[in-house]
């Protein structure tokens, strides 16, 4: 059974205990509305001195007496119910644990499998090549940051977030700007991911979908500068989760990123400016 549907009892379980506390818990208060009124009647058989009175006061509390025992017996039942599914939940949770773990060990595999196959992909001549070409790759760059992204993310997010780094002096590659009309998108974006010192990939559940073939290859090709000429991947995190992240590439889940859940565009596009600035200052020194 996956992690998901052990979360599911265990949110289930979680829901019935509420509510039989709840039930549990008006059961004590009409126990304790009960046990005030046999008090208070009590008292005034004490105090008065009419048979009449003391007998209606006496038949009151026999009533009262079998509907507390009632009550008693609903609470005893209900807390018994309550261990019983608290017992049950606790067994859920555990198995819960259990098949995290057993999915964070697959999805480390995943990940293992995934540097050896990029290790074997990648050719010694091929590396020593781009080496020697990594001072020239350095004295092309024309961009601080290329914006890899879902087209349909442009509207919502990508657009502003590339007009905030131009506003803090940040020079951007990005496609609606450097692709004209009947141009190469390959050749590009190839020229473009090249000519860039980081590159941003703003991962969103559109980046991510399945048959997205731009983002791939993108994606693809700032692994590939990163492994061979040290050009280091940003990700964003937009309406995304980890969980969803670790699936689409533990590699990248394991970077830090920024996230628009709890950043605003500004303060992202402030954060890339800090980087470029200490950048700029160690060469400087």
């Amino acid at each position: 059974m996956s992690s998901s549907q052990y979360q599911r009892n265990v949110n289930s379980l979680d829901k019935e205990i509420a509510d039989l506390e709840k039930k549990k818990a008006q059961n004590e208060n009409d126990v304790a509305k009960l046990q005030k009124k046999i008090a208070d009647a009590q008292k005034d058989i004490s105090r008065t001195k009419s048979a009449s009175t003391r007998a209606s006061k006496a038949k009151q509390i026999d009533g009262w007496t079998g509907d507390l025992a009632k009550k008693q017996s609903s609470v005893a039942e209900y807390g018994k119910k309550i261990a019983d599914k608290r017992s049950k939940r606790n067994s859920e949770y555990q198995k819960l644990q259990r098949a995290l773990a057993d999915e964070q060990k697959t999805l480390q595999k995943s990940y293992e499998r995934t540097i050896e196959s990029l290790t074997q992909k990648i050719n010694v001549s091929d590396i020593t090549s781009r080496v020697e070409e990594q001072n020239n790759y350095q004295a092309d760059e024309e961009y601080d940051v290329f914006i890899s992204h879902a087209w349909e993310d442009k509207e919502d997010f990508a657009d502003e977030f590339v007009m905030a780094l131009e506003q803090l002096g940040i020079r951007v590659w990005y496609d609606t700007k450097k692709l004209q009309w009947g141009d190469s998108m390959r050749s590009k974006i190839d020229d473009g991911l090249r000519k860039s010192k980081f590159g941003i990939a703003i991962l969103s559940p559109n980046y991510i979908a399945e048959g997205k073939y731009w983002t791939k290859e993108e994606f693809n090709g700032l692994f590939q500068l990163e492994s061979i000429n040290g050009k280091k991947i940003l990700p964003i995190w937009h309406n995304l989760t980890k969980n969803q992240v670790m699936k689409f590439s533990p590699m990248i889940a394991d970077k830090k990123a920024m996230t628009t859940a709890n950043m605003t565009i500004e303060e992202i596009a402030q954060t890339l400016k800090k980087l470029l600035d200490s950048m700029k200052k160690e060469q400087a020194d």
